[in-house]
């Protein structure tokens, strides 16, 4: 009976672990949502049409000053000196920062002693050399002494120039970095000087609208935040495009005279086209991908279907597709996150949204 119990004991304990770990994984299988492909998913969706897209765009942008400029010590020394604060005009060789060049002045009077002695050196050896009273190799001797004592004041004097930060234009400071009792040393930025009396805005525009651009053309600039329209003039055209196929293009305009134009200003420009486009049009919001790979999903037969397209233009939130639909199709708009190649789809039009 032993002998029994000995072999049935671990048999059961190894039947109730088994059954407990089978139980376990239908209770997690139970807890997995598992998603059904073949429910119907509810979208939004429009019906691709012939449609004209707007005459007049426009393009915005960022405005930046023509000029701007970090200004820092060339020479090591101590700032002694903050000459200006921020929102400051400045003027052009206006002194802004001074270092401190009391070392360096005592090298350069020393210096001038020292020359005064060797000044006076020569003039005993020309009348000497002259009366052949000595070799002529120690009046060149001086003389060459004379000249490297010239070049180390020239340094020094240099060195003083240096040690006063002017502003190299007129404008305002729009940074201080640094302040009395601070080191100055080369390549470490003190002064920011800005000037606003003329700036540029900045546009990012697209391949096929480059044709609106041509440098030396006239644009006018609109700022909302001023309620202001100015005239300005293309002066830049980017020759190389970001990865979105867009291309740099820089208005340049004069300032207002009280300079309320400030850099990070948003600005616009609008062109008139020189004639109103046709084609297949979709709302943006169906665009899938990006303008390098669009791509969006049509309706068949109740079935999702991605497809490839080409955008002849894009204007806010319009596209114009020159390939890839067709007008009457049923396009998805919205509603996306669970839609895939081949599932079920009922559209809900804009129309009944």
């Amino acid at each position: 009976m032993k002998k029994i119990l000995i072999y049935i004991v671990p048999l059961a304990l190894i039947a109730a672990v088994a059954i407990k770990l089978l139980s376990n994984k239908q209770t997690a299988e139970d807890r997995v949502y598992v998603y059904d492909k073949e429910q119907t998913v509810t979208v939004f969706a429009v019906k691709a049409t012939e449609g004209q897209l707007a005459s007049q765009r426009s393009f915005s942008g960022v405005i930046e000053a023509i000029r701007e400029s970090k200004l820092s010590g060339e020479v090591q020394g101590k700032v002694n000196l903050v000459a200006v604060e921020v929102g400051q005009e400045v003027r052009v060789n206006q002194l802004l920062v001074q270092q401190d060049v009391a070392l360096v002045q005592l090298q350069l009077k020393a210096a001038e002693v020292q020359k005064g002695g060797l000044e006076a050196d020569l003039k005993r050896y020309q009348i000497l050399v002259e009366n052949e009273a000595i070799q002529g190799i120690q009046l060149e001797k001086t003389e060459l002494a004379m000249a490297g004592l010239e070049v180390q004041i020239a340094t020094l004097q240099e060195q003083i120039a240096k040690s006063s930060i002017r502003a190299p234009f007129s404008g305002i400071v729009t940074a201080k970095m640094t302040e009395v009792g601070d080191f100055a040393a080369p390549g470490k930025s003190l002064i920011q000087v800005t000037d606003l009396s003329k700036v540029k805005l900045t546009l990012q525009i697209p391949e096929n609208d480059l044709l609106y651009f041509q440098a030396g053309s006239s644009q006018v600039v609109k700022i909302a935040s001023l309620l202001a329209e100015i005239p300005g003039k293309v002066t830049l055209i980017g020759s190389r495009g970001t990865l979105g196929n867009s291309f740099p293009v820089e208005v340049t305009f004069d300032n207002t005279p009280d300079l309320a134009i400030k850099a990070g200003m948003f600005g616009e420009v609008e062109v008139n086209l020189k004639q109103a486009e046709s084609g297949v049009t979709l709302p943006a919001s169906a665009l899938l991908g990006s303008d390098l790979n669009p791509q969006v999903y049509i309706i068949q037969n109740g079935k999702a279907t991605l497809k490839p397209i080409q955008i002849a233009r894009r204007v806010e939130d319009q596209l114009m597709v020159s390939s890839g639909v067709q007008p009457g199709e049923v396009v998805i708009t919205g509603g996306l996150v669970n839609v895939f190649e081949g599932a079920n789809v009922e559209p809900i039009f804009s129309s009944q949204r």
